[in-house]
């Protein structure tokens, strides 16, 4: 018996053959193969059918002008460089390619920076100086990271939207009689700002665990040999912060690349493509080769961020920033600056993290869009019945009822909070099993490649990953019928994205665990599923825990991923949110973006409940 494994019975043959079966069906052996399986059938099956599309014929290639200026034959699967040429090199390029890629990287690039800027800011701010409140402040700078990223642009829309391009017009030009120019309305710069605004928490959130694991006496030291604070923030600090800042910037850069909604909401307007909304556009228009050739190209470019950041930070492991000696961390005095400081961030806060929410609800109790005082108030858009009539005698959202009374929002609702819940407990499931297998097969081939496979969903942008699962799963796969269309094609794209969260809370978890308590399992005969629910499981249920809310926080407020599997009877809030907004309607859209957000919210607060219940009753026993 292996010190971790299942009983087998007696082979004849050799002394090695008996070794041989008894490390094979050692339990992460057996769970690390099946999971193995499982994850080159979600993740690498289609990442071999975004290219078997891009190099095949489809029906829907008939009608291309290339193929009927050539007098082509169309045979579906035949291999073709059609799409190559359309996409890379035909008179198509410049519009289909190289300008939205041109846009998705001044997107990106602008995004990373400024947000990289305000979050190591704010970092900065609340660990290594006297700032007043920094709990409370550190609080409110981490919402961004539970709602979504297109709450900012709607709200951006509802106050610089212009007669021109908005149909009415925004709080701006309601109050000071002037419309905003359209480069302020939409386009690059408010996709930028909205972007970053929303990003931004990514940077707080990494380098604060960097800034607060900083021993102060080296710059302290520094500083008694007579290096100048610019030296010493230069050569030590950040020296020290850098692995943060770069997993900051491939976090956010790498997001970036797939962005979907806000895009959509602030560039489609003006004709402003990015590849993520060209992907959208190229699906819409039953171009599936062509959107998954530029699907491709955001892979590879999230790809090759990844491994130069991979790079980067191999490059620094030696860096100790924490000794077994004595730890001390000196706060910088803001001295008379510092309720200054102090009100300038209050005031970014209110601006931008709580500023956004409060101008979508004020949205939804305009009667009239573009008017916004107190006498155009209702609650229709919230309670009212079919078919209201509004003040001058208007009929309100063409006669749709509220969103609290509407059974097409209710029926979204429950999909997606049926989605997030499933996910989230699946996701966490397959987290737990894949750190068991990851953790106690380190070092072998089976461990490696599962640990590469369960993170490799990451580098795919919401958008191009979605396209895939759409060509893969639109028609049978051997005993697995067609699923487009299905709630479990929804459960599975969702599954397959949330793999590098779970899997990485799952392994944090695992590692945590000494083999050696199993081991004690072994020896008084309790077999490998007795021993999991006894020993591994309890003592990695935080881990479990925290998949659950990384998985329901970032299912329920996607809408990139799954925007192009819905269908009426699978919408989801988010995809109704951007129908609606896409409309026109942005009473309906941003009350719906309210309820996501308070949905999110609550969830969030039930699950940490949760883990601090088991956390308590861990420590009473």
């Amino acid at each position: 018996m292996g010190s971790a494994g299942m009983e087998v019975p007696a082979v004849g043959g050799s002394p090695l053959l008996r070794k041989w079966i008894r490390n094979l069906t050692m339990p992460q052996r057996v769970i690390g193969l099946l999971l193995l399986v499982l994850l080159v059938f979600f993740v690498i099956m289609p990442a071999i059918n975004i290219v078997y599309t891009s190099l095949t014929f489809s029906l829907s290639d008939r009608r291309l002008p290339q193929v009927v200026d050539r007098g082509l034959e169309v045979v579906p699967g035949e291999f073709t460089t059609i799409h190559l040429e359309r996409v890379f090199w035909s008179k198509l390029t410049k519009k289909m390619f190289l300008i939205p890629l041109r846009n998705t990287l001044i997107i990106t690039l602008g995004l990373t920076a400024l947000s990289m800027l305000i979050g190591s800011t704010l970092a900065w701010l609340v660990v290594r100086t006297n700032l007043p409140w920094k709990r409370g402040i550190a609080n409110f700078a981490s919402i961004p990271y539970i709602i979504p990223s297109w709450p900012i642009a709607l709200a951006w829309i509802s106050v610089f939207k212009n007669t021109k391009l908005g149909g009415n017009p925004g709080w701006f030009q309601y109050i000071f009689k002037v419309p905003p120019p359209d480069w302020i309305s939409y386009g690059p710069l408010p996709i930028i700002i909205t972007l970053s605004l929303h990003y931004y928490a990514f940077s707080f959130i990494t380098v604060s665990g960097a800034l607060a694991s900083i021993d102060s006496r080296l710059e302290e030291t520094a500083e008694l040999m007579g290096a100048s604070k610019f030296r010493v923030m230069r050569k030590i600090t950040l020296p020290l912060v850098m692995p943060a800042l770069m997993s900051a910037f491939i976090l956010t850069f790498s997001k970036g690349i797939g962005t979907f909604g806000t895009p959509a909401f602030l560039g489609l307007p003006v004709r402003f493509f990015t590849l993520s909304t060209q992907v959208y556009s190229n699906v819409k228009n039953n171009l599936p080769g062509d959107a998954y050739l530029l699907a491709i190209v955001m892979i590879l470019i999230s790809s090759i961020t990844i491994y130069m950041n991979a790079k980067v930070i191999g490059a620094r492991r030696s860096f100790v920033t924490i000794s077994g000696k004595g730890f001390t961390a000196k706060l910088v005095n803001l001295r008379k600056f510092r309720w200054i400081v102090f009100a300038l961030v209050i005031l970014f806060i209110l601006i931008f993290v709580i500023g956004p929410l409060y101008i979508l609800t004020w949205q939804t109790f305009m009667e009239v869009d573009g008017d916004y005082s107190l006498r155009n108030f209702t609650l229709h858009y919230w309670i009212g019945p079919d078919g209201a009539t509004g003040r001058l005698g208007q009929l309100l959202g063409e006669g749709q009822a509220g969103i609290l009374r509407n059974s097409e929002i209710w029926r979204a609702a429950w999909n997606s909070i049926r989605l997030a819940l499933t996910v989230s407990i699946l996701a966490a499931i397959l987290g737990v099993l894949l750190g068991y297998a990851i953790v106690r097969g380190r070092g072998t081939k089976l461990s490696k490649s599962l640990d590469s496979l369960s993170f490799a969903p990451y580098v795919f942008p919401g958008i191009a990953f979605g396209a895939v699962y759409l060509g893969m799963f639109a028609k049978r796969i051997g005993p697995i019928p067609a699923l487009y269309g299905t709630f479990a094609l929804l459960v599975l794209v969702s599954l397959a994205k949330r793999l590098p969260f779970s899997s990485r809370t799952g392994t944090a978890a695992m590692l945590q665990v000494d083999k050696e308590l199993e081991e004690a399992g072994v020896l008084v005969g309790a077999g490998f599923f007795r021993r999991f629910m006894k020993i591994i499981f309890p003592l990695t249920k935080s881990g479990f825990m925290a998949g659950i809310l990384l998985s329901f926080i970032t299912t329920m407020r996607e809408l990139s991923l799954i925007v192009l599997l819905v269908t009426p009877s699978t919408k989801v809030l988010t995809t109704m949110i951007f129908r609606y907004t896409e409309g026109g309607y942005h009473q309906y859209g941003d009350a719906i973006t309210m309820f996501v957000v308070m949905i999110s919210l609550v969830g969030t607060l039930i699950i940490r409940k949760a883990q601090k219940t088991d956390l308590s009753k861990g420590i009473g026993g």
